[in-house]
C-alpha cells in the first residue's frame, strides 16, 4: 500500500447506488486515509473489470446482486446462486460478513473484495477493516466476520494528535512523531539538536494569560556558564530560557516560562534546546565538546489557562478537520450526495473522506453518506452535514438560501446585492454555513454550476497547498483552460469571501463551560441581576406597606 510513487486505487462501481456502498466506500476511503497519512493517494471509479490498469488497486464492495463482475473472479469461498457458501455447503448467514483476495487482469491487479450474503454483511465486513484492533488480527486470503464489536466514540475533545484536555499534564503525556510516549532526553555536545515535539492546541482552545511551563532538566560538568544556557521556543520563536550556572553541572534544576496565548496554535512546535559550550578549549581555537551533556526530563510541567470555543462558520478550521473530525471517528458527520450521483460527485465524496481521514485518528470511522431522499429531519438535527452536487441537482438547497454567496438557475450567481449571470461557470464552491436545523452543527456545501466543477473542489482536497489556503465562509475554485494536469497547483485560483455572520460554539458541555460563558456575557447577566433585584425590592415594599398596621 506505501510506495514513492502515487498509490492508485480503483473502485468497482455497484450495479445500483445505495446507502450500504456509499457508507462503506467512504469509511474504507477514510480509514485508508489514516493509513497513507500524508503520502499521496489517487482514486477512481470503473465501471467494468476490463478497464482496470496494471498498476492499480481494485476495491469491490458489495453483493452478488450489485457487482454481477465477482462471478468472474476466482474467489477463495465457494459460492452457488449468488450465495456464499460454508465449508457444508450452506449458504452463510446474511448478517456474515466476506472478506477475500484475489487478482485479476492475468495476475497483474490485487483485488479485495468486501462482500456477503446481504447488504448486513457487506457492511460489517467494510467495518472489521476499518476498526483497528479488529483488523489487527485478520490473515489469510479470507475471512468471515460473524461478529464484531462496535466500538463506543470517543469524547468530541480527545484528539490524539493534540494537546491533552486536562489543564495540567507533563511532557510524557505528549507522544514523538514516531507515537511513543516521552520518556527523560539526553543530547551530547555544543551543536546537539533541539527536542522538538507537536504542542498542538485544539482547533477550539482559546489561551488565555497564565499559561506557563515548568521545564525540569539536569546538565553535566565541564560547561562554560558564562556562554551556556538551555531556551525554550514555540515555531522558532523564544519564550525564555535560563544560563547554566555551575561549572560542576546541575542534577533535577527547573525554570518556570510564561507561554504566551498568542503563539499557541494548531500546528505549533515547541523546541527546547541546549547550548553547551566547553570551559576550555584546546590549543588551535579546537572544541572538545563530546563530554558535554543536557537532559530534558519527562516529568517537565505544563498548566494551562484556555476557554473552549469557536466561532463558526470558518473554512480555516477545516484544516484540521473542525468541527467534522469531532468525535475524531466522524461519528457526528453525514454526507449527502444527489439520489444519482454522477462520478464527479462520487469522486468528491471519496476524496473529502479521504481528508477527514487524514486529519483524524481514532479506532474506528462512523462517517455516514446518504442520498438526498434518505436525509431525514433527525438526521439533519444531529449530524454535521456536508452537502455534494451541482446546483441543478443540489441534495440539501437550504445551503444557498441563507446569506452570502449564492448559486442560482440559468448559471446565475449572487454575492450581497449584486446578481449576474456567467457563461461557462466551471468554478467549484465551497461554502459553509451555520446548520439552520441546529446552531451546534454546520453544513458545508461542495458545488458547482458544471460538474467540472465539482472536479476543481476534489482536486483542491487532495493537494495540500491548495487545502491548507482555506479560509472565509465561502472559497470559489476556478482554473486556468490552458492546464489540463490536476496536480499542477498554480493552475488554481482561490477567491475567498466572508459575510456569514459568525456563531459561537463550543465541543466542552461541563459546569466550567457554563461560567466561561456567564463570564463572556457578564455585561448581561449584570444588567439582569440589577433590574431582578429592583424588581424584588418593589415586591417586598408593596408586601411590607400591607401588612404595616398603619395603613
Amino acid at each position: 500500500m506505501l510506495s514513492l510513487e502515487p498509490n492508485r486505487l480503483v473502485y468497482l462501481k455497484p450495479a445500483g447506488i445505495e446507502e450500504t456502498w456509499l457508507t462503506s466506500a467512504s469509511r474504507l476511503q477514510g480509514s485508508l486515509g489514516r493509513i497513507v497519512d500524508y503520502r499521496p493517494l489517487d482514486t477512481r471509479l470503473i465501471e467494468e473489470l476490463n478497464q482496470l490498469q496494471a498498476n492499480e488497486q481494485l476495491i469491490i464492495i458489495g453483493t452478488f446482486e450489485t457487482q454481477p463482475e465477482l462471478a468472474e473472479l476466482k474467489l477463495p469461498i465457494a459460492s452457488k446462486e449468488n450465495q456464499f457458501l460454508d465449508d457444508d455447503g450452506t449458504p452463510l448467514p446474511p448478517d456474515t460478513g466476506v472478506l477475500m483476495l484475489t487478482t485479476s487482469l492475468d495476475s497483474q491487479v490485487p483485488v479485495l473484495v468486501a462482500s456477503g450474503n446481504s447488504a448486513e454483511g457487506v457492511a460489517k465486513a467494510v467495518q472489521f477493516l476499518v476498526q483497528n484492533q479488529d483488523e489487527s488480527i485478520g490473515t489469510g486470503q479470507a475471512i468471515l466476520v460473524n461478529e464484531l464489536t462496535e466500538l463506543p466514540s470517543p469524547e468530541a475533545r480527545d484528539w490524539p494528535a493534540y494537546l491533552p484536555t486536562e489543564d495540567r499534564f507533563q511532557l510524557q503525556d505528549l507522544n514523538t512523531f514516531n507515537q511513543q510516549t516521552f520518556q527523560d532526553i539526553t543530547v551530547w555536545g555544543s551543536q546537539a539538536p533541539a527536542l522538538e515535539f507537536d504542542f498542538h492546541a485544539l482547533p477550539d482552545d482559546q489561551f488565555l494569560p497564565g499559561s506557563n511551563i515548568r521545564l525540569n532538566y539536569s546538565y553535566g560538568p565541564q560547561i562554560n556558564p558564562l556562554t551556556s544556557q538551555v531556551e525554550v521556543k514555540i515555531d522558532g520563536v523564544a519564550i525564555g530560557g535560563e544560563r547554566l550556572r555551575s561549572e560542576d553541572g546541575g542534577m533535577r534544576e527547573s525554570i518556570q516560562l510564561d507561554l504566551p496565548p498568542d503563539l499557541i496554535r494548531p500546528h505549533s512546535k515547541m523546541q527546547v534546546n541546549f547550548r553547551l559550550d566547553p570551559r576550555e578549549r584546546r590549543s588551535c581555537s579546537r572544541v572538545t565538546d563530546q563530554q558535554l551533556w543536557g537532559t530534558i526530563h519527562a516529568d517537565t510541567q505544563f498548566e494551562l489557562a484556555r476557554q473552549v470555543s469557536a466561532w463558526l462558520p470558518d473554512l480555516k478550521l477545516l484544516q484540521y478537520g473542525f468541527p467534522f473530525a469531532a468525535p475524531q471517528d466522524l461519528s457526528q458527520t453525514a454526507i449527502a450526495i444527489p439520489d444519482e450521483p454522477t462520478n464527479n460527485a462520487l469522486l468528491l465524496m471519496l476524496e473529502i473522506s479521504e481528508r477527514l481521514g487524514r486529519l483524524s485518528k481514532a479506532e474506528s470511522v462512523k462517517l455516514d453518506v446518504y442520498r438526498a431522499s434518505q436525509v431525514t429531519d433527525p438526521i439533519k438535527e444531529k449530524q454535521h452535514l456536508i452537502a455534494i452536487g451541482t446546483q441543478q441537482n443540489f441534495p440539501i438547497p437550504e445551503a444557498f438560501e441563507e446569506k452570502g454567496f449564492q448559486l442560482g438557475q440559468a448559471f446565475s450567481r449572487q454575492w450581497q446585492d449584486t446578481q449576474i449571470q456567467t457563461l461557462p461557470d466551471d468554478e467549484g464552491i465551497i461554502k459553509q454555513i451555520s446548520s439552520p436545523w441546529n446552531n451546534e452543527r454546520v453544513l458545508l456545501a461542495l458545488s458547482s454550476q458544471k460538474p467540472t466543477g465539482l472536479d476543481h473542489v476534489r482536486h483542491l482536497f487532495d493537494q495540500d497547498p491548495l487545502f491548507y489556503q482555506l479560509e472565509g465562509d465561502t472559497v470559489l475554485i476556478s482554473t486556468s483552460e490552458s492546464s489540463s494536469v490536476p496536480q499542477d497547483t498554480d493552475a488554481y485560483t482561490l477567491t475567498s469571501l466572508k459575510q456569514a455572520a459568525q456563531e459561537h460554539t463550543s465541543l466542552e458541555k461541563s459546569p466550567r463551560q457554563l461560567i466561561m460563558r456567564l463570564q463572556r456575557n457578564w455585561l448581561f447577566v449584570a444588567a439582569g441581576t440589577i433590574i431582578a433585584a429592583l424588581v424584588f425590592y418593589g415586591i417586598a415594599q408593596q408586601l411590607l406597606k400591607r401588612l404595616s398596621p398603619d395603613t
